[in-house]
């Protein structure tokens, strides 16, 4: 498919008012004619350059999440953890949060979007985080043999959706930070 160039700019600025829009309306009521219309852009635009809503809203998601996880290595597993913390802050985590519990009931009626959150969002953050264990592993931390390693996605995404429930409260860095030294790292003998 060929794609005519954005400069970063107008691409910044597309992804953001579909992600004000997303948290507006949520994906439902998301349309690609609204999309348009916010961003002075024509609809043929937009399908031509992200093919469909999923893959634009799952792009926008993915640009606005600019921290790589394979790129950090602090030369320990918990500093690696707190360094991926560090690099958002709680304004943007709780608008991410926001987001992603719009998008938990549109997953499952949308497998479209499912399959382009997998393939865009998902699948490269546990190839992230499966890097930082790997190393931890090659450096003696853990055993690659702990089962809690296979549940360290679980564990993270677990925690997300566990403050909003029990504590009607948004997820911080103060939240995850203890999380992670309490029972993230913990689960994995560290």
């Amino acid at each position: 498919m060929a794609r005519t160039r954005l400069t970063p700019e107008r691409e910044s600025e597309l992804y953001a008012a579909v992600l004000d829009l997303l948290r507006e309306v949520g994906y439902d009521a998301l349309t690609m004619d609204a999309v348009a219309q916010r961003t002075h852009s024509s609809k043929a635009t937009l399908y031509r350059q992200w093919g469909s809503k999923p893959k634009l809203v799952v792009t926008a998601l993915r640009h606005n999440k600019p921290v790589s996880l394979a790129g950090i290595d602090t030369g320990s597993l918990r500093g690696d953890f707190h360094s991926v913390l560090s690099r958002t802050d709680d304004c943007q985590m709780e608008k991410d949060s926001a987001l992603l519990r719009g998008l938990g009931h549109a997953i499952h009626d949308n497998p479209d979007l499912h399959q382009a959150l997998r393939e865009l969002l998902i699948e490269p953050e546990m190839t992230g985080l499966e890097t930082l264990l790997e190393r931890a592993v090659d450096r003696g931390e853990l055993r690659a043999d702990n089962p809690a390693l296979k549940y360290v996605p679980h564990m993270l995404i677990g925690a997300f959706a566990a403050r909003q429930l029990v504590e009607d409260r948004a997820v911080d860095q103060a939240f995850l930070s203890d999380y992670v030294d309490s029972v993230v790292l913990p689960a994995l003998g560290v």
